[in-house]
């Protein structure tokens, strides 16, 4: 197997083949463009992640700085919003379902290290997906690990570290992330807190 074929199967590869830093370049290329566009170029700006990007829909809007590793394992859905610094390695399949908003300084991390050291020294690493459902909410500075799932509807607080599955219509923050409520058609009354609409 290429070091390639064993990131994307989930096993440990070294990311400094020429293959795969080929593609981390020509990846940092692309975003280097779209970072220096004016903020009015926003049509040039989605040219250039439609051509990234793995897959993307009509209505996606991505403020920039935006960082990933290769684009091409990133999908998202319809009516997708990243606030400011977004960075998104995906060295696994990232898939990020429709009307999802995720507020800035956010981290979707699917690589990892190994623990021990010699390892590590070996530059082995690995990558795990990560997906989100619809309609979920990511809070500021929340950092999602390798191998997580979260449910559709759900609302991920503010600087939270995501490292096991969210179900789906829930509240969850906290490092690390664990679920607090479910979210409940009375919510609907609400803007802020106890602040009725």
């Amino acid at each position: 197997m290429t070091e390639k074929e064993k990131m994307l199967a989930g096993k440990p590869y070294q990311a400094f083949g020429e293959e795969l830093f080929r593609e981390r370049q020509y990846a940092k290329e692309v975003l280097f463009d779209f970072n220096a566009l004016r903020p009015t170029e926003v049509d040039a700006r989605n040219e250039l992640l439609r051509k990234l990007l793995g897959k993307t829909e009509e209505n996606f809007f991505f403020e920039p700085p935006f960082r990933c590793d290769y684009g091409y394992n990133i999908s998202i859905g319809d009516y997708f919003y990243a606030n400011y610094n977004l960075i998104i390695l995906d060295c696994a399949p990232v898939t990020i379902g429709h009307h999802v908003f995720i507020a800035p300084n956010v981290g979707l991390y699917t690589a990892g290290h190994p623990i021990h050291h010699e390892l590590r020294n070996e530059e082995y690493e690995y990558a795990f997906p990560i997906s989100i459902g619809d309609n979920v909410w990511i809070g500021a500075n929340v950092v999602v690990n390798p191998g997580v799932s979260i449910g559709s509807n759900s609302v991920i607080g503010t600087g939270s570290v995501v490292t096991k599955d969210i179900p789906d219509n829930v509240i969850a923050f906290g490092n690390p992330c664990r679920v607090v409520r479910n979210i409940t058609e009375e919510d609907k009354k609400y803007y802020f807190r106890n602040m009725e609409f």
